[in-house]
């Protein structure tokens, strides 16, 4: 049986809800916005985690769960009170816990929330990272961007984040980096793509934007025009090396290729809203991510779902 717990409105969840319920597998959705209705009763021990969840009126046993797809955004209001936030935190540690397949655990999504030290994992899995400075100090990114012409500036944290270039105008408001440490990374110029790592299977989509962060290109007026293309096969076995490097079983890769044909990597979306480039790029990453939840053998039990 396969679990999906998120929000409805969550489309990369409900997507992959449909293409399961599709193919007639046993599964069960544990809605965010409905805990107050749930119960659940989790036990550690020695053998690792068990317990029973009650979805309305039906009692399942957490051992039968072969496979889960979790999504778990912040409670939506209304639905943070005493039985639903212990819900929600029971529920996670047992994600970490359990030895059915997890996407992803929380645990390995951790390594998200500081981008310098993802950025040393990116680095030990073999891919050229950009030169990044994360301070509070006006002066070393004056340097910093005096030494490299052309500079970009984001958070450090897993939050998201809109990507900016330190230009004049950013620069006289420097003084503000003294109340909250920022990373700045020289400007790679290129083209980007997006690789999503579903198990073993790499999806490549390139994004041609005049926006420096495709992402907001319709904010200013811009477009993003995406397509699914080929990686070089080092490229693609990095993909994959780097996925397995994290536990992530599903990743977003952020890719930039430099007109000298090089790649550089700038993060690692642990919890990817792949469908937007799915929709763009015309790759069947949802129908892959089904088939990995209904096929690939548990990592860490040794047993595999049920076909």
């Amino acid at each position: 049986m396969i679990l999906f717990y998120g929000r409805a409105e969550d489309t990369p969840l409900t997507r992959c809800v449909e293409t399961t319920a599709e193919r007639g597998i046993d599964h069960r959705f544990v809605d965010q916005s409905a805990l107050r209705h749930h119960d659940l009763s989790v036990h550690f021990g020695p053998d690792g985690a068990g317990g029973t969840i009650v979805l309305g009126g039906e009692r399942l046993d957490l051992g039968a769960v072969t496979a889960v797809y979790a999504r778990p955004l912040e409670l939506p209001s209304g639905q943070d009170g005493g039985h639903e936030s212990a819900f929600h935190q029971a529920f996670v540690e047992w994600l970490d816990l359990t030895g059915a397949l997890v996407v992803n655990r929380p645990s390995a999504m951790h390594s998200n929330t500081s981008k310098p030290f993802q950025a040393q994992l990116i680095a030990r899995a073999g891919f050229a990272v950009p030169d990044t400075l994360v301070t509070d100090d006006p002066a070393e990114v004056r340097a910093f961007r005096e030494r490299h012409g052309r500079v970009v500036f984001k958070s450090v944290s897993g939050i998201r984040s809109i990507v900016t270039e330190l230009d004049d105008q950013a620069t006289e408001r420097l003084e503000l980096v003294r109340a909250l440490p920022t990373q700045f990374q020289e400007y790679v110029p290129g083209v980007d793509v997006r690789v999503h790592v579903v198990g073993d299977s790499v999806f490549p989509t390139e994004i041609v934007s005049e926006a420096l962060d495709y992402r907001y290109a319709r904010r200013t007026g811009l477009s993003a025009d995406l397509a699914a293309v080929e990686l070089p096969d080092p490229v693609t076995k990095r993909c994959v090396e780097l996925a397995e490097l994290l536990d992530l079983p599903l990743c977003g890769i952020d890719l930039r290729r430099r007109p000298d044909g090089g790649y550089v990597c700038f993060e690692v979306n642990p919890m990817p809203a792949y469908t937007y480039f799915e929709d763009g790029g015309g790759q069947p990453i949802g129908a892959t991510l089904a088939g990995l939840l209904t096929e690939v053998p548990c990592r860490r039990s040794g047993r595999t779902s049920p076909r």
